[in-house]
């Protein structure tokens, strides 16, 4: 081997290891410059600061982190730690790695029918969240993620261009499960996944957060894997009062669980944040009559006008939402005496009415009141203190129908001649599930003329007097503790009678309270029978005899009960041997 040839070699062996060192340290940039840019990408979406580098590793190493509340995918809401999302895919991904939880781990059980309601309507099946499981070293072959430093909540908006479906479905489940959890404060996130874009009310959302609120299609323009440091997903359905005929016709929820303090609580918030004052001090006193523009028109509604300002001696104004701004018409209605409108979702706004206000609701011919309540059901919550009034269109000369209109605008056309007949004829509409029924739809969307007269007579049956606000301590009902200090004692007369002595002392909470009724109830059952003896009392103490017999062992629970309908828990069973 000559000198050249090796000195050749020598040089060859040089060059590559330059030109390797070369490469890799062009790969180091491009993985530096890529990581500055999806770094950027992250603080453009958000002012938290982020490690780029450090969340990469964490989400290689850690995976996806799920913890849940809730038994079924109906009341379940999630907390994720690295919980990522490719926009291109549309699907939630969740990352698995040997330090990966998800609890629960249902397994397959997961898709039956979801992981999770993402609205608060419960289990409609255009509701439901799901992800799909990828081991986290699937991302060395994925688009590099851009992570989302803020606490995010996930939800879906149920309708956001109705505004019943708005405050109901949305605001205030949104509101409360940001109550839930101390992390989801004002500077967390939300995003919609709905895919519905803002709608009408968008300025609503944002007041819940100090950040915006992100759609689902603005989610694509910050990359094509989003991985969100820390979510919460779903919402809570605690303060839902109604359900709207999906499976059964609609009507209130079967267990409320919401009071009107809880949403008072809510609006009080809402108003802060529209810089809307409560203006209690408010010597003029007023009644609003809520106007529809488009359609279910009052075709008399300057009479009517007329027609409340006389008879009640009170200033009338109307509020659309067409023509006025939404902290306009929170701003009247919070101070008003009454709130008149045709039934519409424009009626959710009764919950900024005063304590002590009245709310009337007008509907049109065939539409029986009884069969659509959810303003009735929120008026009548308990601490809504709002007194309701319904009235209802009898006559068939006093409406205006729309036969030839849409179908989604109640026409019929559409319709054999047979059904439209039948419409038209129909003193009622039957009860029905939502969302498309022809007959409802027909009447829904008909135009009234208001019988002053009838309406007047309806509301003097409940307003006796001037409306108006009242001021009214908090009016919560308080339930009684356990009785304290249970006792028996038995006596036996020979060998047939018997005798047993109960005795208790009272709740502790009722020596703070002032209470108009107090009772005890006390149930009495020997032991091994399936039947007991109960008994209502006055006292704290009472010799039974009745059905007591000697040598014989009594079980005795014993509970409180405030003005008849409050009733205490009962305190641990007694065991009383005569």
């Amino acid at each position: 081997m000559n000198i050249a040839a090796v000195f050749n070699a020598l040089l060859v062996s040089v060059l590559a290891a330059v030109l390797w060192k070369y490469i890799k340290l062009r790969e180091h940039v491009f993985m530096v410059e890529e990581e500055l840019v999806l770094t950027r990408q992250s603080q453009e979406l958000s002012q938290v600061q982020i490690d780029y580098h450090a969340a990469l590793q964490t989400l290689l190493e850690d995976g996806t982190r799920m913890v849940c509340t809730g038994r079924m995918h109906t009341d379940r809401i999630c907390r994720f730690e690295s919980l990522c999302y490719s926009t291109e895919a549309e699907e939630f991904v969740y990352f698995h790695s040997n330090s990966s939880v998800m609890l629960p781990n249902l397994g397959s059980r997961r898709f039956q029918p979801a992981l999770l309601d993402l609205s608060s309507v419960e289990d409609h099946n255009t509701q439901y969240f799901n992800f799909v499981e990828l081991p986290a070293a699937a991302l060395k072959f994925m688009p590099k993620p851009v992570f989302v430093p803020d606490v995010a909540l996930i939800s879906n908006r149920f309708n956001p261009d109705n505004l019943m479906h708005v405050f109901h479905d949305d605001l205030l489940p949104i509101y409360y499960t940001m109550q839930q959890f101390s992390d989801l404060d004002l500077e967390a996130r939300l995003f919609f996944m709905e895919g519905w874009s803002e709608g009408a009310h968008f300025d609503l959302y944002k007041l819940l957060s100090n950040k915006q609120p992100l759609l689902r299609e603005q989610l694509k323009t910050l990359g094509r894997l989003l991985c969100f440091t820390k979510a919460y997903v779903g919402l809570s359905k605690i303060t839902t009062w109604y359900q709207y005929g999906f499976v059964q016709p609609q009507g209130p929820k079967a267990n409320i669980l919401v009071s009107g303090n809880e949403i008072r609580q809510f609006t009080k918030f809402m108003m802060q944040k529209l810089n809307v004052s409560l203006e209690e001090s408010s010597s003029e006193e007023y009644i609003v009559v809520f106007s529809r523009t488009i359609n279910r028109l009052i075709l008399n509604e300057a009479e009517l006008i007329l027609a409340l300002a006389q008879e009640f001696q009170m200033k009338t104004i109307t509020v659309s939402l067409e023509e006025h701004s939404f902290s306009d018409i929170v701003r009247l209605i919070s101070n008003a005496s009454m709130l008149v409108s045709m039934h519409g979702a424009q009626l959710v706004m009764s919950l900024f009415l005063p304590r002590g206000a009245t709310v009337v609701e007008l509907f049109p011919y065939a539409i029986n009141p009884e069969h659509y309540t959810p303003y009735k059901t929120l008026a009548t919550l308990p601490g809504m203190d709002l007194q309701y009034i319904a009235w209802q269109n009898t006559d068939r000369d006093d409406t205006v129908t729309y036969p030839d209109r849409p179908w989604d605008q109640g026409g019929i056309a559409h319709l054999d001649k047979a059904e439209q007949e039948r419409i038209i004829k129909s003193t009622e509409v039957p009860r029905h599930l939502c969302c498309r029924n022809p007959e409802w739809l027909f009447r829904a969307y008909q135009d009234t003329k208001v019988n002053i007269p009838s309406l007047i007579h309806v509301i003097r049956q409940t307003v006796k007097s001037k409306p108006g606000p009242k001021k009214q301590k908090w009016s919560g009902s308080l339930y009684p503790g356990k009785v304290r200090d249970a006792k028996c004692q038995a006596s036996v007369q020979g060998t047939s009678e018997a005798k047993l002595a109960v005795s208790w002392q009272i709740p502790w909470n009722l020596r703070y309270l002032k209470v108009r009724e107090v009772k005890y109830e006390v149930w009495i059952q020997e032991q091994g029978e399936n039947t007991y003896m109960p008994y209502i009392l006055s006292h704290q103490n009472h010799t039974f005899s009745e059905n007591i017999k000697p040598f014989t062992i009594y079980l005795v629970w014993i509970r409180c009960i405030f003005n008849k309908s409050l009733l205490g828990p009962f305190a641990d069973v007694l065991l009383c041997s005569t």
